[in-house]
């Protein structure tokens, strides 16, 4: 039987159809709309990670973290024995300009945006949650002001998958793995015992987004860019934006 994901529940739906406008439309790319999650947001997840916004290969699947950085989160997941466990979601559902994200950052507190998205975090998590993963500056600041962060569940902030910086990405996120080994229980297909991260990140650190988490319909090659990668050029995923970006338009390229 295929796999594919069926949706979000009624109640996370009706949620994200009053997602607030972004505070500054100049700041986002706001002409794509928002995306709001990937993975299980019916309060199932054992591990919630939070990331900054939706990416270009992210409006293309209507879902989130499934992008090169998303893809280097998926084998995040992978190495905690996750295959189906978690659920994906963001600071903000609207894609920021890199530019404007340390201005942005301060405007998640306002009472709108915060209000909206501490429901989102609330809908989508419940007891079973065991971790909670903040990815970048943008969402541990998200995270900081979710004052019903549930206590039982481990806090890691880590750098962002996009990271400029390799040496903290690697020395942060290997940390992490070792932090949340023996605090996630494993799917009973999964397997946490493999190796942890070493000084650089390898093909085998990626791992495709499951045809699970993506909507029916989409392509093969949705979700894994390893062919991209292997490819030798500086483009790391199939989805791009031209140059100039006229904040309207992708690129999408499917493999040969």
């Amino acid at each position: 039987m295929a796999e594919f994901d069926r949706g979000p529940t009624d109640a996370f739906a009706e949620l994200c159809a009053r997602v607030p406008d972004p505070p500054d439309e100049t700041a986002f790319w706001v002409h794509w709309g928002p995306i709001f999650h990937r993975g299980r947001v019916d309060g199932s997840a054992r591990v919630l990670v939070v990331a900054s916004d939706p990416g270009a290969t992210e409006r293309i699947a209507g879902r989130s973290l499934v992008g090169n950085a998303g893809q280097r989160v998926q084998g995040f997941l992978a190495k905690l024995g996750l295959t189906r466990s978690y659920v994906c979601l963001n600071a903000w559902a609207y894609a920021v300009l890199p530019s404007r994200a340390p201005a942005m950052k301060e405007r998640l507190a306002e009472p709108a945006q915060t209000q909206w998205r501490n429901e989102v975090y609330d809908t989508a998590t419940g007891p079973a949650l065991q971790a909670v993963v903040a990815m970048g500056y943008m969402a541990q600041e998200a995270v900081r002001l979710w004052p019903a962060r549930p206590p039982q569940a481990v806090l890691v902030e880590v750098p962002h998958p996009t990271s400029h910086d390799p040496v903290a990405l690697l020395d942060g996120w290997r940390a992490a793995i070792t932090t949340l080994r023996p605090v996630v229980r494993p799917d009973e297909d999964g397997d946490n015992t493999g190796p942890n991260y070493g000084a650089a990140f390898e093909e085998g650190d990626y791992r495709p987004i499951p045809r699970r988490d993506l909507p029916f319909g989409a392509p093969a090659f949705l979700g894994d860019d390893a062919w991209v990668r292997t490819g030798g050029g500086e483009t790391q995923s199939s989805v791009t934006r031209p140059s100039p970006d006229d904040g309207r338009t992708l690129i999408w390229k499917a493999p040969g």
